[in-house]
């Protein structure tokens, strides 16, 4: 296991990051205490130290475990835990962005994740409604006490991120560290904005579903009971979903190694630096993403899963891109300018 830097933080994180919404029964799909305690214990083992959770997932079992579980080790590990999605429902003040949700749902998650402080703390997804001002001194307010020591954010539009992090530098405030969003070979939208935006800001990357729900596994690919989990509107089982799952399937074979290794290993070799958040349900199905570490994928690879997976960027990003384009710009002379930023 290789550790990367946290956003422009000095924190050292592994290279994948274990998600833990599978921990606790309560949604139908995931693992009981021991065999989420055999998940966890097998990612520590390998080297992890870097672990997700929310204080929704599970409806609050999966921070009651990972409390637990990480207890004996909690120096040693990097807890990430999130805020937004409603604690009470039906309570007006309990759910959203604002600060006195912030506060109430922070409390509630050190209390089931039993430490005294988080290290990396999310806002889960945006709300439509806080102003960036009240979120980021809530935050801010939140690193200054210690219970908190950096700031995430998750499932937002590039933006709003942009505008937040331009906000907390001109005031002096802790910005935004890291952001997490939805990636892999099936989910892409997030090359059009989100990455620029990290890359330009030197935020970390976090990125759930690597493997799309399971999809990129290849297990969907004959077994029609599996599918049933599938929800027609995730893209996740569509033609060219199917289409990109046989190319990891086939390229897996050639390897030797399992088709979750070779689709966490191409978020892994992107251009820029992205965690993938992996999850399992069993401590086998973790060990599979985890054969990542004998994976290098090829230019001949890397290719193949391009031409299989390739998304339009759309306005304006196609229309920059346009031959056309780049002569108006640049005069015809583009190829002799010596580029050093991507």
């Amino acid at each position: 296991m290789n550790y990367k830097l946290l956003g422009k933080t000095g924190l050292k994180v592994s290279e994948v990051c274990l998600g833990t919404m599978t921990f606790g029964e309560e949604w139908g799909y995931g693992a009981n205490k021991e065999i989420s305690r055999k998940v966890f214990n097998t990612f520590v083992e390998a080297g992890g130290n870097f672990v997700d959770t929310a204080n929704r997932y599970t409806e609050g079992t999966s921070e009651s475990f990972l409390g637990e579980f990480a207890k004996p080790v909690r120096d040693k590990i990097i807890l990430a835990t999130k805020y937004s999605l409603y604690n009470e429902k039906g309570e007006i003040n309990a759910a959203g962005n604002n600060r006195k949700n912030m506060i109430y749902s922070l409390e509630k998650s050190l209390k089931r994740l039993q430490t005294e402080y988080i290290d990396l703390y999310y806002l889960h997804i945006w709300d439509g409604l806080t102003g960036a001002d009240e979120i980021l001194r809530a935050f801010d307010d939140l690193i200054s006490s210690g219970k908190i020591l950096y700031a995430g954010i998750s499932d937002t539009p590039a933006w709003i991120v942009s505008q937040a992090n331009t906000i907390a530098e001109f005031r002096g405030w802790n910005r935004f560290q890291a952001v997490q969003a939805e990636y892999s070979l099936i989910t892409r939208d997030a090359e059009r904005d989100l990455l620029p935006m990290a890359d330009s800001f030197d935020m970390a990357v976090t990125a759930w579903a690597p493997l799309a729900g399971g999809a990129l596994t290849g297990k969907y690919l004959n077994n029609d009971n599996d599918k049933k989990r599938l929800k027609p509107e995730s893209k996740r089982l569509n033609e060219r979903s199917v289409a990109i799952a046989k190319e990891v399937y086939t390229i897996a074979q050639e390897l030797g190694v399992p088709s979750a290794a070779v689709a966490v290993k191409w978020v892994m070799q992107r251009p820029q630096v992205i965690i993938p958040v992996i999850g399992a349900k069993n401590a086998e199905q973790l060990k599979e993403s985890l054969a990542y570490s004998s994976v290098t994928l090829t230019d001949d690879h890397l290719a193949r899963l391009e031409k299989v997976s390739a998304i339009e960027y759309g306005f304006p990003h196609d229309f920059i891109r346009s031959a056309a384009a780049r002569e108006l710009v640049y005069g015809g002379m583009e190829s002799k300018i010596l580029k050093h930023r991507r």
